[in-house]
């Protein structure tokens, strides 16, 4: 019986690596393999399960993913035919509107010019006079 007890004919490397520590003299040394992904470890667990589920867990997720991306691709085009249609809509009315706010500015300012600051102002406020028939 030589397991751990240091009997005098082990070889000295077993030796000194029972006297040292109380682990067994074989040592298991996990530093040398290299670190197990995510995905192998799906893969691992994934035997685990019967085939039947396995594949219609693979299609639910096929399924899932080409859903999501079709949704995508429809929204895309989708904000695009609603943003460049309002664009073509709504823009000349925007332009007309600015522009006539822009002539009514003009108006006023010559208004302005001609007959002094406070002419302007009072002959927007007030409708124009008719003259009276008898």
């Amino acid at each position: 019986m030589s397991s751990l007890g240091g009997s005098k004919d082990e070889t000295p490397e077993r030796k000194t690596v029972a006297t040292t520590s109380d682990q067994p003299a074989v040592e298991d040394n996990y530093d040398d393999e290299p670190d197990e992904t995510l995905g192998e470890r799906i893969m691992g667990l994934a035997e685990m399960f019967p085939q039947p589920l396995r594949n219609f867990t693979g299609s639910l997720f096929d399924l899932t993913t080409s859903s999501i991306k079709g949704f995508y691709k429809f929204s895309c085009n989708a904000s695009w035919i609603f943003f460049t249609s309002s664009v073509i809509l709504f823009a000349p009315v925007i332009f007309e509107t600015e522009r006539a706010q822009m002539e009514e500015m003009q108006k006023t300012q010559q208004k302005q010019v001609l007959l002094g600051p406070g002419s302007a102002m009072s002959a927007v406020g007030a409708p124009p006079e008719l003259p009276l028939i008898r």
